[in-house]
């Protein structure tokens, strides 16, 4: 028995540093980044810097003090977590930024787009900004890309929240029919024609129930028709992301198994069950479902989200910090 226990615990230890063995770079400048005419300081009321990842800058915004709150979106932009982080920032250090060939950030060629790059982004924020004790907040494509690119780092995680998430490879007729649909070059360039999704996603059905027409023009002008391709790229990639799938499983089963999770889903907005999946492979988690939330349920109702994410961080999270805190002084750090 006890030999069986020495081999769990070096496969364990085995799986962790698989993740982290090449992600031990020093910290990076950040480089402020001037604000373009189309973002007014009355709708985004917080500065922005860069940082350069792959050879390309990486946009973000780094605001508020307290325990970290890293939000993650992979997709469109930074944006959709505005009015969250401002009723947060006051309890909590709030970064988010903008992946790869979106929002603020450089635009890049289709082909350069893809959700390793997008986690190679997160890992490198971590870095430079040294950060520690973080909870990640994911939404969407954000949940496979954030989390993989947290578990380079996994001693540097606290909780994980899914917002409207998944971080799984993707299976079943459904799912990967509309990925195969949706992340199409045809239906990619139909869209930048049209701007069908972008101007859905800044309606009132998506980031857009609580926005004045001067902050939906502002999300709209952060996406772009560069920016509608990166989006597809994304949602194309997500059917194909083998590696960045295994690094999840590796993270699941591995250093991230017993973390807090918190889930929080629209209502009207989670047609293949990700919520319930999130339940099965966390048995502990706490799960909020937003009334007659859509997609972006932190943008329905932002009061709400934020609260939740404040609560569950001081009865889950908060604990751990605590006892980390006190092993440290223990230890005579």
């Amino acid at each position: 028995m006890q030999a069986l226990k020495a081999v769990n615990t070096e496969t364990a230890r085995e799986k962790e540093n698989s993740l982290t063995k090449h992600y031990d770079a020093a910290p990076a400048q950040l480089t402020p980044l001037s604000r373009p005419r189309w973002l007014p300081v009355n709708v985004w009321p917080f500065e922005t810097s860069t940082l350069e990842v792959d050879g390309s800058k990486i946009a973000i915004t780094d605001v508020g003090h307290g325990p970290v709150l890293l939000f993650v979106h992979t997709g469109f932009w930074s944006f959709v977590w505005r009015d969250v982080i401002l009723r947060l920032a006051p309890d909590f250090r709030c970064i988010c930024f903008d992946a790869p060939g979106t929002g603020q950030s450089d635009r890049l060629p289709v082909g350069g787009i893809s959700l390793q790059s997008a986690s190679r982004a997160l890992t490198a924020i971590i870095q430079s900004l040294d950060l520690h004790d973080v909870t990640l907040v994911a939404h969407d494509l954000g949940g496979p890309s954030g989390i993989a690119g947290a578990a380079r780092m996994p001693d540097r995680i606290r909780g994980l929240c899914a917002v409207n998430a998944f971080a799984w490879k993707p299976s079943g007729p459904l799912f990967r029919t509309m990925l195969a649909i949706v992340g199409s070059s045809l239906f990619r360039e139909f869209d930048v024609l049209t701007q069908i999704i972008p101007t859905i996603t800044s309606s009132s059905f998506g980031i857009g129930k609580h926005m004045d027409e001067v902050s939906r023009r502002a999300f709209s002008a952060g996406i772009g028709r560069q920016g509608v391709r990166s989006f597809h790229r994304y949602l194309h990639d997500a059917r194909k992301a083998e590696s960045l799938y295994k690094e999840l499983n590796l993270a699941f089963s591995g250093p991230f198994r017993d973390l807090p999770l918190l889930t929080i889903f629209g209502e009207r907005n989670d047609p293949l069950g990700f919520q319930p999946r999130w339940k099965q492979m966390f048995s502990g988690a706490r799960q909020i479902v937003v009334p007659k939330g859509n997609h972006f349920p932190m943008c329905d109702d932002p009061d709400l989200v934020a609260t939740s994410i404040r609560e569950w961080h001081r009865q889950s999270v908060a604990p751990t910090l605590e006892r980390k805190k006190r092993r440290s002084q223990s230890d005579g750090y």
